[in-house]
């Protein structure tokens, strides 16, 4: 029953919504749907249920009656098909018992072909008539029941419950007599009932079944460049409030070249309070801290925190020349030669999630090279420790944000040339660090960090939550088409 958009309801769910449980203390991101969210993901399982139902064709219904002064008549409906479903009402319900929804006052039309042959002793030769018939079902009943369980970092759906009932049919004839209309009211009621029933009790068991295969697909990390991968194996079981679904995951940063560590996937569960500051929204994202130190360690660990600045809009800096007057024994010793700049990271950034903001320390040694002879001759490190903001944003599916230098310090941490005067080049280390430093860490943090959502859906009017450790995003869910189609309209009008 549309296993795609089923799982969409599913994996809407990525982080803490006020009074649910939070899976696991290893799951660094953890996830929510709200009450909003499950009527909007109901909705769309209900459409796209729809969809995968109508132009089903039941199997084929024989049957016998006698008729009096007629004889003993044989009829045979084919080709019954579901033409179109009409929901009056639905709903949809969280516990510890699962997740159910129900479709209640349902109007279901079919058509059909029947055909029918009557012999008797008063008819020897027989008699037989075909034509075609519409049929509506009125006040049906859908139901089932599902739980998600963890299963060693991949989620296990389970069928719990599932049926349809029929409520009242009737049946309009192209053609026949009057007595065939009666015999299949009489005597193929239960059997045209029936079929619906199971037909689309065949397509929930249909649905679910490949829904499950797919969530036993899904992959427990996913490579985000040639440096890091993200663990997104799933930790804890599920969690189904009244009115929520919550989930967690893993969330760490790791190499390419470590070996993903097996791990307790069923771990205590921590009580959290993530409210989305009175906002009603479908779903709320939230991401620990370690998160984000995860990430800083990896890349830090494979070198990738380093610069090497041989090119400026004014070039004259990268030459000793302009500095004799700020640092007079270099020109002295290397006249006129020209020099690179060697920014590098000397540890892991350490990054905060406060209730403001997300903050950033970040040690960074930058070395002076002369390039004398095509030798590249380092004569001086200074050691700076910048303090930044780091503000976020949601485009797309991604968090994306930017970092602002807040302040900075420096000294000399060695030097080949003699003692420097730090507050001499305070202004010339400014300069580097924003127009060299910060846009070069900016324009590495501008792929963004991906928010899990699948299936063709994102994010729309998200906000930010910031509430230390964790950083949440709090945002309804569109289809991303219809999104884009908007976004598309709304820039066109505007220009």
């Amino acid at each position: 029953m549309a296993p795609s958009i089923l799982f969409s309801l599913l994996s809407l769910l990525l982080v803490p919504t006020c009074g649910y449980v939070q899976p696991l203390e290893e799951g660094l991101i953890s996830g929510v749907i709200s009450d909003k969210g499950l009527e909007y993901a109901k909705e769309l399982l209900i459409e796209k249920g729809i969809a995968s139902i109508v132009m089903l064709q039941l199997p084929k219904i024989e049957n016998s009656a006698q008729v009096p002064l007629v004889g003993n008549a044989k009829v045979v409906l084919s080709d019954i098909t579901i033409n179109d479903v009409q929901v009056n009402s639905s709903s949809v319900k969280t516990g510890e018992n699962g997740i159910v929804i129900v479709i209640s006052g349902a109007i279901v039309n079919l058509s059909m072909r029947w055909r029918y042959t009557v012999s008797s002793w008063l008819i020897p030769i027989g008699i037989s008539d075909k034509g075609t018939a519409i049929v509506k079902v009125t006040g049906m009943q859908v139901g089932l029941t599902v739980n998600l369980r963890n299963q060693e970092g991949t989620l296990k759906l389970s069928l719990l419950d599932y049926g349809c009932h029929v409520g009242d049919l009737s049946i309009k004839l192209d053609g026949g007599a009057s007595w065939l209309y009666q015999l299949l009211v009489d005597a193929f009621e239960g059997n045209i009932a029936s079929a619906v029933e199971e037909g689309i009790s065949e397509k929930i068991k249909e649905g679910i079944a490949k829904l499950d295969n797919f969530l036993a697909s899904l992959p427990k990390q996913i490579s985000l460049d040639q440096t890091a991968t993200l663990n997104v194996s799933f930790v804890g079981n599920p969690v189904l409030s009244s009115s929520s679904i919550a989930v967690a995951i893993s969330g760490l940063f790791t190499g390419k070249s470590e070996v993903l560590e097996p791990q307790d996937y069923h771990q205590k569960e921590l009580k959290i309070s993530a409210a989305c500051g009175g906002l009603p929204k479908m779903i709320k994202v939230s991401i620990h801290e370690n998160v984000f130190k995860s990430a800083s360690q990896v890349y830090y660990n494979a070198g990738k925190m380093q610069l090497i600045v041989d090119k400026l809009p004014n070039q004259a800096i990268l030459n000793t020349a302009e500095w004799r007057f700020i640092v007079p024994q270099l020109y002295k010793r290397y006249p006129n030669d020209d020099m690179q700049i060697n920014i590098s990271v000397s540890s892991p950034p350490v990054i905060q999630v406060t209730y403001q903001d997300i903050g950033a320390t970040i040690l960074v040694d930058i070395t002076i090279d002369v390039l004398e002879d095509f030798e590249v001759i380092p004569v001086a490190c200074i050691s700076v420790e910048i303090s930044a903001s780091y503000a976020v944003e949601v485009v797309g599916n991604d968090i994306i944000g930017r970092l602002t230098l807040q302040e900075f310090s420096a000294y000399l941490k060695w030097s080949k040339i003699g003692k420097l005067h730090i507050h001499l080049i305070q202004s010339l280390v400014s300069s580097l660090l924003k127009t060299v430093v910060l846009p070069y860490l900016n324009f590495k943090l501008k792929r963004g960090f991906p928010l899990p959502i699948i299936d063709g859906y994102g994010f729309q009017n998200a906000k930010i939550l910031y509430n230390h450790p964790w950083i949440a995003v709090c945002s309804d869910v569109s289809f991303l088409e219809d999104y884009y189609f908007g976004h598309r309209s709304s820039s066109s009008y505007v220009s």
